[in-house]
């Protein structure tokens, strides 16, 4: 996959249909909140996908499906009741301010993580990247799928400049090296699944040390 600027159409279309995971669904979303021209198409979409039920024919469901669906409610309903208060950053996008945060870690020079309690995927979870006017990351490539929107600031790799609402999707075919271009620091949502890989025999003797 080659880095893409702008949020591309199969993603699109995975999040309309629901076939995304939950840490990805939640920066489509932000992406989302802040391209509202994308939305849009996103509800067409999704219209299609209901008349198209509409017109499915009809399956039997089980003896137990009600039981097991209000039992299911009884346990979401539950578990927003223990969720701690929403986080204290209210200037971050309505999708993102449902969940709460942890606390900042450094995790390089310039470079801070914080992570969004928001459901995860097996290794794949959302977090906080806060990066320095100036400061850039290893040149990296991934264990699987990153995506990355852009909350305020704006970077730059070797082939694109992403700046706020903009998203980076990007997998283990991406080498790349973000690098903030804008006078304030670049804050971004990402969905990471797994962890970096830094290139490099130097990024290798650091790799254990850096962790998000």
């Amino acid at each position: 996959m080659a880095p893409t600027r702008m949020i591309s159409e199969e993603l699109l279309a995975s999040y309309a249909n629901g076939t995304i995971s939950a840490p990805e669904a939640l920066v489509v979303s932000t992406h989302l909140a802040l391209r509202p021209a994308h939305d849009i198409w996103v509800r067409q979409l999704q219209a299609i996908g209901g008349e198209l039920l509409d017109t499915a024919a009809p399956a039997a469901m089980s003896d137990q499906a009600l039981t097991r669906t209000l039992s299911m409610l009884d346990a979401c309903a539950s578990e927003v009741e223990q969720q701690p208060p929403l986080n204290e950053m209210s200037e971050l996008p309505e999708p993102l301010r449902r969940y709460a945060l942890g606390p900042w870690r450094w995790v390089g020079p310039g470079i801070r993580v914080r992570d969004v309690h928001a459901p995860r995927d097996g290794d794949t979870r959302v977090i906080l990247l806060k990066i320095n006017p100036g400061c850039e990351t290893p040149k990296h490539t991934h264990g699987g799928v990153e995506l990355t929107c852009v909350l305020s600031g704006a970077y730059a790799t070797e082939t694109e400049r992403f700046d706020v609402g903009d998203l980076e999707e990007a997998d283990g075919d991406v080498l790349h090296q973000p690098r903030v271009i804008s006078d304030e620091p670049c804050l971004c949502v990402v969905a990471l699944d797994g962890q970096i890989k830094i290139d490099g025999w130097v990024g290798r003797l650091i790799q254990p040390f850096v962790r998000l």
